[in-house]
């Protein structure tokens, strides 16, 4: 009989449909939230030229974040101190501020604000603005150009991240498999390995980010994640707290384990193995939910709009998925190591994702209005791009587990396909027989041996009756041992392609855990990822949106590029102070896409009044720094709308000009 793969139906695709008509109602009427820190403005503000040296520098970020003494640092044109390192707390009800004293009698010149924090939602942030007193001047600073979090430490602690997640899954999505699947399964060798190794992972992963914490938001040297006084300080933070509580509850979930593999497996009292599974079941879920909490606790879902809702429903996306995609990892352990697994399992068990990928579209669309917040962030944040990226893995997902599901219920029946295993291992049964007879065979004898008479022989004292004993040939004994394990590898083999579906079941499952996979890898990426909506609000509240200036407040505007050449692509922030009629000072910052400094050969800009048909008036701008333009005393002869035209120059042939129209009062 051709057995082909079942078609999805129509039925999925209504599924797509109404999850995306959701998501983009929700996307559609999104009102402003952040949800990872970002540095929304400074006093005195990037590329600000001062008449006099300010008493203090302060930042404002969007959400909580937590500060050391070195958390903000000012640094004259030498690259000495300029700041006393006295940090002071300017929150005010919901503005986040923090500042510090600069010392008396600075001179003037050209100051750098290198700043390092970690957010409200755990993850490390940094950056560096300058400003000057009386006027620009070079400087010799050199900021590091490792981002917080990057580097070898921040590989580590990423890899340790996914783990963690994987190792929650396997653990969680197994023991559920187990309980509510297929309860024979618990005494199944490659079930428990499964179980127990998914347990090790979460264990050793979560050990590796607890180490690796101080070096991951401060110096990034991995040397440091043996120091004890700052592990000591990691202990003291809300991440800290939350790594430490996911290891005692891992404590808890080994109990569990042992239980479930130990004397669960062993009762054969019907009644006794539901009620241990009834408290196996509850205590795992009460642990389950534990585990899950601490990511919510620490991350994304702590901080931002409506943190009271966010944090539960962050624990059930976080336990659907171990439900789905750790059930389905045992399950394609089960499928290939122990054939015996019955259909009723995999139907349970097929419920069971159902059910999971209904819990998961609902928390995942809130959590993408609460991140992602609009369309334009949806398309032009990095967030936005690995959300969609993600909503396509699901898609894929979802279709596969379908493809799944069909084939599940197409399984034959149990006892038809012992049935055509036992016939069809008639043969190898027959051979083994053969093989074990052939060791205990007594020599053929001809009938004319037999009819001659036998030789007399010389008589023998009476002996002490013994034994019979048999001599058995190493080499054949040896071949007879390899004979009857290729038997049973070949029954064995028999046994697992009994029937075609089952195959063909194997071979879906195994596609959607390899999907599975890279989904995994897409969210573990997405959760460290600065939040579409906070990107965003970092954009309008650093540059102008409608860039419409009024007297004494600067012209910021940003215009993205691309030369089309090798490092081409950048983003250029352009500030002109006062932003009025006469004398002004212009800035200009060129940065990668990531945000740092990107040094170009050569930056020109002109201004053009087409109402009044005045210029284009041409600035020459002097570079400053890596990144950094600077020119004074631009002047704005009249009021209007200006058109400001930036050209950046990446190499001897790849240049592109850009352009945006600014009203300066």
């Amino acid at each position: 009989m051709t057995t082909t793969a079942p078609r999805l139906g129509n039925a999925l695709a209504r599924l797509l449909i109404l999850a995306a008509a959701l998501l983009g109602t929700l996307l559609a009427g999104a009102a402003p939230a952040s949800a990872h820190a970002a540095l929304t403005g400074s006093d005195p503000k990037d590329g600000a030229v001062v008449a006099t040296a300010p008493k203090e520098v302060n930042l404002t970020f969007s959400e909580q974040v937590a500060m050391s003494p070195d958390s903000i640092r000012v640094l004259d044109p030498a690259g000495r101190r300029a700041d006393t390192g006295e940090m002071r707390d300017l929150c005010s009800g919901s503005v986040v501020r923090y500042g510090v004293e600069l010392r008396a009698g600075l001179p003037d010149g050209t100051y750098t604000v290198a700043w390092q924090t970690v957010s409200a939602d755990s993850h490390p942030i940094a950056g560096a603005f300058t400003f000057s007193i009386g006027a620009p001047s070079s400087t010799s600073v050199a900021l590091p150009d490792q981002t917080p979090g990057g580097g070898l430490v921040g590989t580590l602690y990423g890899i340790a991240r996914y783990l963690s997640y994987a190792g929650f899954a396997v653990l969680v999505g197994g023991g559920a498999f187990v309980l509510a699947c297929w309860p024979r399964g618990a005494s199944v060798r490659p079930v428990q390995q499964t179980v127990v190794r998914g347990w090790l992972t979460l264990t050793v992963a979560t050990l590796a980010m607890l180490l690796l914490r101080n070096p991951y938001t401060g110096s990034g040297e991995l040397s440091d994640a043996f120091d004890l006084a700052g592990l000591k300080t990691v202990l003291e933070t809300k991440t800290g707290a939350a790594l430490t509580s996911r290891l005692l509850l891992l404590g808890a979930a080994a109990l569990f384990v042992a239980v479930l593999f130990g004397a669960y497996a062993r009762r054969t009292d019907p009644k006794e193995k539901k009620d241990l599974a009834f408290g196996l079941g509850l205590g795992g879920t009460v642990v389950a939910a534990g585990i899950a909490g601490t990511w919510a606790l620490a991350e994304h879902a702590s901080t931002g709009l409506q943190p009271g809702v966010a944090m539960p429903v962050d624990i059930l996306h976080l336990l659907a998925v171990a439900a789905w995609l750790g059930g389905l990892t045992v399950l394609l352990v089960a499928l290939y190591r122990a054939p015996s697994v019955e259909r009723s399992a995999v139907d349970r068990f097929s419920k069971v994702a159902f059910g999971s990928v209904s819990v998961l579209t609902a928390t995942g669309l809130y959590q993408s209005w609460r991140q992602v917040g609009s369309w334009s962030a949806l398309t032009g944040t990095r967030y936005g791009q690995l959300l969609l990226v993600k909503i396509g893995l699901m898609a894929v997902l979802i279709g596969i587990a379908w493809v799944s599901r069909r084939w599940t219920r197409r399984l034959a029946d149990p006892a038809t396909r012992e049935a055509d295993a036992d016939a069809g291992s008639d043969e190898a049964d027959e051979v083994a027989e053969e093989t074990d007879e052939s060791a205990g065979r007594e020599p053929e004898v001809s009938e004319a041996e037999a009819a001659e008479p036998a030789e007399p022989t010389e008589p023998t004292e009476p002996t002490e009756p013994t034994e019979p004993t048999e001599a058995i040939d190493p080499q054949r004994a040896a071949q007879l041992a390899r004979q009857r394990a290729a038997v049973a590898t070949a029954r064995r083999k028999r046994e697992r392609d009994a029937d075609p579906e089952r195959a063909g079941l194997r071979r879906s499952v195994l596609t959607e855990a390899a999907v599975a996979v890279v989904l995994l890898a897409v969210t573990t990426v997405l959760t460290s990822t600065e939040p579409g909506r906070t990107e965003e609000e970092a954009g309008r509240a650093t540059s102008a949106s409608g860039p419409a200036a009024v007297p004494d407040r600067p012209v910021d505007i940003r215009l993205p590029f691309d030369t089309g050449g090798v490092d081409g692509k950048g983003v250029v922030r352009l500030s002109l102070d006062p932003g009025r009629t006469g004398a002004n000072a212009l800035h200009i910052f060129v940065e990668r896409p990531n945000g740092k400094p990107l040094d170009v050969p050569e930056i020109k800009v002109a201004l053009t009044l087409e109402a009044k048909d005045v210029g284009p008036l041409p600035v020459a701008p002097d570079r400053i720094q890596t990144g950094h333009w600077s020119a004074s005393g631009v002047q704005i002869p009249m009021p209007g709308d200006w058109k400001i035209q930036v050209t950046v120059r990446t190499s001897e042939i790849d240049q592109t000009t850009i352009d945006k129209n600014v009203k300066i009062g």
